[in-house]
């Protein structure tokens, strides 16, 4: 168990290909099973471009969360930051791992000239809406997702 002391010495970084194994062992905790060969292939496959962020925090040289987000263009809307994953690891919850992990993205969103970061959650994970609520982010629709998946395409 961590405890707020610890916090000083959190490290947040850009995520590596040897950082597969924890962040596929968070990317569980987050409801997104993946194996370790899967998420390195992710990671060396992620874009470098200014339009993609991706950190992880570390403590001890423990991945104990990481956060994804990139910028979204659509027609129908401004240019914005979207959190496309965030999680923290059990244990280190509730001690300011994911509000760092979001003041870097925010930061970074606004060293891109972005008007808005968001965020999406899915609707049974009611601690993580009370948390974004808790950093700032208000709750501005609900959604349904849907998915075919084109299995002739694998």
């Amino acid at each position: 168990m961590l405890d707020g002391d610890s916090l000083v010495h959190l490290e947040v970084r850009e995520i590596l290909p040897e950082d597969a194994a924890e962040v596929a062992e968070l990317s569980v905790q987050l409801g997104y099973p993946a194996t370790e060969a899967e998420v390195r292939e992710r990671i060396e496959a992620m874009p470098r471009r200014v339009d993609h962020f991706a950190r992880v925090a570390c403590l001890e040289g423990r991945v104990v969360g990481w956060i994804e987000a990139e910028v979204a263009r659509h027609l129908q809307e401004a240019p914005h930051a979207l959190i496309t994953g965030l999680v923290v690891r059990e244990g280190a919850r509730s001690l300011g791992v994911g509000n760092r992990l979001c003041l870097e993205a925010e930061a970074w969103s606004r060293r891109a000239g972005l008007p808005a970061i968001r965020a999406t959650s899915r609707m049974t994970r009611e601690r993580a809406h009370r948390f974004y609520l808790r950093e700032g982010f208000v709750q501005i629709k609900t959604s349904a997702v849907f998915e075919k998946v084109l299995a002739d395409t694998l």
